[in-house]
């Protein structure tokens, strides 16, 4: 009888280590408070770190991540996007450091090519014209949603279970050993089963908790006292992708100096600001400001772009000396993996730090420390065995005409479903797009139905579809429809409206100009045709946004202006 593991966190990292885990013969529960990639994972700037953003201050990081950026393109092809990246070195920057990140670069294995001014801007010419240099370097850009699916569901073909909306509520210790897991169901799982309130208690052989900046709440529970390093930062979307490459500012790392094309998309950020609760720190509108401001050096474009939304997320670190005054910025991206018997409590590892590129390494770590303490030989197979999807990415291109997709929609679905797209999408009827803003048509939004039942948010995870410039003003009840057959009425409308409240998050530190209007419409549109309009609270002219929970007012025909004033970058 195989022996089992519970994995906490439904991340990448704990997907990943819930995969390699299956694939050594274990017996497998991963528990997650919330959809996957809920935390950090889902927060991220989606950066496929070559390792030079660390060459100079971090170096055992940038290695790893090296390492690990090869290994991904090996197994991970349809998770990523190959932009490459450049440190621009801008006028007045220093040529000191420049070298540094160079001779940086050639110690840790990462190639480079300096390029000057001039070819920076031929490739990039959105390229401020301030841009003397540039180094180039392999990044990339990565979808973390797809990366954490793909684990999940790799893990699951070799046996492991998966617990989406299921926080745990407490961890079982006898005799000074964790020896299982309960949790309490935040509501059905992916399944569909169960219901909210239930409890169950998993019995298991050894804990992994790969619960990141939570990790210390969840250690709490077995009476341990682990120390994170927390820091928040903000990332901020625009509407459309006014760059094909990575580019990072060639200084001391810094806030704000990261621009990642994604899909159709480019993310700004992020800043690094310590915060004390991973669920509860400010959201503030001068971070959004400092992120564009900071962008907009290098690419002065950025400045009047639209931005579609913004977000924040928080870093899992972990200071191993924390009493040393260090900037978060100075933190290790470093991992590690903690045994907490150290603390006199047996069966139970937490593993922290490290980077969105060195999930897979964390999780070979990890599980090869399950095996030593377990008495298990198996080797690790995660760095050879390609993800769901990922076997032959080049061969798609001669099913697309065979499925009636033209391009672009056929590029797109072929990126997002791998070698997986001959299945999805060789259907019977008509395959109409759901979603025009990401390329998503209906065979996608099934499939991912039938990953994730009647939860839109695990949907919208697997396909980006309402994660476009309509932030899903036009599609979420396309995508509601499809729930209506199996699922029926009720919960096909609750899926709408929690997906509309997710989406409407992210906008609200983005309200001035068009996108405050998109967002209206988006509003008023989501309230006439759901007949939303009894949640609205209406007084004389002032309507109160209740439905999106989002505390914005809007009077009379000046309110738009007053809400650009109030809350927003610009006033006009």
């Amino acid at each position: 009888m195989s022996q089992s593991v519970v994995v906490i966190g439904g991340g990448a990292t704990g997907t990943g280590t819930a995969r390699d885990l299956a694939m050594r013969g274990f017996d497998v529960t991963l528990v997650e408070r919330g959809n996957l990639t809920e935390g950090t994972t889902g927060r991220t700037h989606g950066h496929l770190h070559s390792g030079g953003r660390y060459a100079v201050s971090d170096q055992e990081s940038a290695i790893d991540c090296m390492q690990e950026n090869r290994i991904l393109h090996d197994i991970a092809g349809h998770c990523i996007e190959d932009t490459g990246g450049l440190f621009v070195q801008l006028e007045g920057d220093s040529d000191e450091y420049f070298q540094k990140k160079l001779e940086g670069c050639a110690e840790c294995d990462i190639p480079t090519e300096v390029i000057s001014g001039e070819e920076a801007r031929r490739r990039e010419p959105y390229l401020t014209e301030d841009v003397e240099r540039a180094i180039w370097v392999p990044d990339g850009a990565i979808d973390p949603f797809r990366l954490a699916v793909a684990n999940a569901a790799d893990a699951v073909s070799h046996g492991a279970r998966i617990e989406t909306h299921a926080e745990v509520a407490d961890l079982r210790v006898e005799d000074g050993r964790v020896t299982g897991v309960e949790f309490e169901r935040q509501g059905p799982n992916y399944l569909g089963e169960g219901n909210e309130g239930d409890r169950e208690l998993v019995e298991s052989d050894y804990v992994v908790s790969a619960t990141g900046a939570w990790a210390g709440q969840l250690a709490a529970m077995a009476d341990i006292e682990l120390e994170m390093a927390i820091s928040k930062g903000a990332m901020v979307v625009t509407n459309v992708r006014q760059l094909d490459t990575v580019i990072n500012r060639c200084l001391p790392k810094g806030e704000g100096d990261t621009i990642i094309p994604h899909e159709t998309t480019v993310l700004l950020g992020a800043n690094d600001d310590p915060v004390d609760d991973p669920d509860d720190y400010p959201e503030e509108q001068w971070e959004v400001d400092m992120m564009i401001d900071i962008a907009s050096e290098m690419v002065p474009a950025v400045e009047d772009a639209r931005m579609i939304r913004a977000y924040w997320g928080v870093r899992p670190l972990y200071d191993p000396n924390p009493e040393a005054d260090k900037d978060p910025g100075e933190v290790t991206r470093n991992y590690f993996v903690l045994d907490h018997s150290e603390d006199g409590v047996d069966g139970f590892t937490s593993i922290v730090g490290g980077k969105l590129t060195t999930y897979r390494e964390m999780a070979e770590s990890v599980t090869d420390h399950v095996c030593e303490q377990l008495g298990v030989d198996a080797v690790c197979r995660t760095a050879e065995e390609p993800l769901p999807g990922s076997s032959d990415p080049a061969a798609l291109d001669a099913h697309m005409d065979e499925f009636d997709l033209r391009s672009p929609i056929a590029r797109r679905s072929g990126q997002r479903l791998g070698d997986r797209a001959p299945e999805v999408l060789d259907v019977d009827g008509p395959n109409p797009t759901v979603c025009e803003c990401e390329g998503v048509t209906r065979a996608e939004i099934r499939d991912a139905i039938e990953g994730c039942g009647a939860d839109l948010n695990g949907v919208r995870l697997r396909t980006r579809a309402s994660m476009g410039n309509c932030q899903g003003g036009f599609c979420t009840h396309r995508m509601g429809a499809e729930l209506f057959d199996e699922f029926g009425q009720p919960t096909a409308r609750d899926a709408i409206d929690e997906l509309y409240q997710e989406r409407w998050k992210g906008q609200r530190h983005t309200l001035w100009g068009e996108q405050l209007s998109q967002a209206m419409l988006n509003h008023m549109l989501h309230a006439t045709t759901m007949n939303h309009d009894a949640d609205l609270a209406v007084t004389g002219d002032e309507v109160d946004f209740a439905a999106f929970d989002g505390g914005v007012e809007v009077g009379g025909d000046s309110g738009a202006a007053d809400v650009a004033a109030d809350g927003g970058r610009h006033g006009d």
